[in-house]
């Protein structure tokens, strides 16, 4: 078995502070299959813990300093969990050595000798979803670990016995520096994250040292439509394949869209690989499928068999997930949560729409203060495929209440750039304009990081 050879600095009793978490329920899974003795702790119950424990590893509930026994090795955490957490507190007392998640992930990393990690400001997790489909109908056996559930089997994560690991690598606190893979993908690089980064120079750096991990024998697929692109990719000791919609390796032609779908030609340079119907909307989509269809050749999986799984891609959950109709509407939920990902959804609704009287209607949540602020100006101008806009508070996730920005003010933004926008304050008050206006025909896309998806659902049991 693979986990055999993780190299744990002798570890074989490993504790998880938060493993209900999305991402951490995988490792803690993965290292059981390995033959590690796991424990883990959460704040609550959920179905994860409770899978967890089905499978035999001991949940506490909630975190408490008691949970840290002498006869464990290692303590994972997440970025979440701060130093006066009691457990944290408690292991760093006795002595036992403490890892933060993206830390562990790169000491396990070593043992998959394909171990693909995408990353970029969009699209990575759906992209990691494609690449998962295509290595599981391929019959790679991989391990696989996404940052949201994947519609084929409502999984965010699998447990393979290869030596194939297909994982999401997020930048956010440079997490992705800890890890050295096999093929690296950076889909895109925009300034996003600014609690975090001071500024684009920034983010390109960082970038630039995950392209720079990547093994000497790798790879890295990388999109060739960005101004630092050239700045990533000087000097690396490692291949670079590009993609694009144009003058990239990677590319598309005999492109044609049905209800917002596309249809397209792989083209390698000049060489026709294969045709692709993709079951799943929008130009941005199309490019994530050409960077799985990169990502696909570096590991010896032929193009027809590539094709044939991107044509059945389930795709993910909260991205562009049709929820179901409504009097004749289709609700749709979208994790769009940046100007650029807003506009390129919205896009693919409209095309959906194409030669209907429909309209598109958007109801959205911001996503955090720090970027609502910094990216203002980029936000009231990314509506512009919808035809009415209903903004509810701003998800204020990891931050602090700031008043100084709120969905109101960005509702003004956008209605002076000729869309017509409103801001509420409550879900309750969304429903109800919804529900006043949306007729037979048209769309309605819930949008953002947060939880204003409920607000769909709530129609839909109506």
């Amino acid at each position: 078995m693979m986990g055999k050879r993780f190299n744990l600095n002798g570890a074989k009793s490993v504790h998880f502070i938060g493993i209900g978490g999305i991402s951490m329920s995988g490792f803690a899974e993965i290292l059981m299959n390995a033959g590690f003795s796991i424990s883990g702790s959460d704040d609550r119950a959920t179905p994860i813990t409770d899978r967890l424990e089905n499978l035999g590893i001991p949940i506490s509930i909630p975190t408490a300093a008691k949970n840290i026994s002498d006869g464990i090795d290692m303590v994972v955490y997440t970025a979440a969990i701060k130093p006066d957490n009691s457990e944290f507190r408690a292991a760093s007392e006795k002595g036992i050595p403490l890892v933060e998640r993206a830390a562990f992930i790169g000491m396990i990393l070593p043992a998959y000798e394909n171990a693909v990690c995408i990353a970029g400001t969009h699209g990575k997790t759906s992209t990691t979803s494609m690449v998962a489909e295509i290595c599981m109908a391929a019959a790679l056996d991989p391990t696989i670990s996404i940052g949201g559930h994947m519609n084929r089997g409502g999984m965010n994560y699998r447990i393979g016995n290869s030596s194939c690991f297909v994982l999401e690598a997020c930048e956010y606190s440079n997490s992705f520096h800890h890890w050295h893979p096999q093929i690296g993908v950076i889909l895109n690089m925009e300034l996003d994250h600014l609690d975090f980064f001071k500024d684009i120079t920034d983010i390109t750096q960082s970038f630039r040292k995950f392209a720079k991990n990547i093994r000497p024998s790798g790879t890295l697929v990388i999109a060739n439509d960005f101004a630092e692109f050239e700045t990533i990719i000087h000097d690396l000791h490692c291949e670079v394949i590009t993609f694009g919609m144009e003058n990239a390796r990677f590319h598309p032609r005999n492109i044609s869209y049905k209800n917002g779908n596309p249809s397209f030609d792989v083209m390698d340079g000049e060489n026709y690989l294969a045709h692709v119907d993709l079951p799943m909307p929008g130009q941005y989509n199309m490019l994530n499928a050409l960077a799985s269809f990169a990502v696909a050749c570096a590991l010896g999986i032929s193009p027809k068999k590539t094709a044939d799984a991107l044509n059945h891609v389930k795709g993910i959950k909260r991205r562009y997930e049709h929820k179901g109709v409504w009097k004749g509407i289709d609700i749709i939920d979208d994790y769009a949560h940046h100007p650029t990902e807003i506009r390129s959804c919205l896009a693919a609704a409209k095309s959906a729409r194409e030669g209907t009287q429909g309209r598109v209607i958007c109801i959205f949540q911001p996503h955090t203060y720090t970027r609502t602020k910094t990216l203002f100006d980029d936000f009231a101008k990314s509506f512009t495929h919808a035809d009415k806009i209903i903004l509810v508070p701003i998800f204020a996730a990891r931050e602090p209440l700031d008043p100084s920005i709120t969905s109101n003010m960005l509702a003004e933004a956008i209605d002076k750039h000729g869309k017509e926008a409103i801001g509420v304050d409550t879900f309750e008050e969304a429903e109800e304009i919804a529900r006043r206006e949306l007729q037979a025909g048209d769309l309605l896309i819930t949008m953002g990081a947060g939880d204003a998806y409920k607000i769909g659902e709530a129609l839909l049991s109506m």
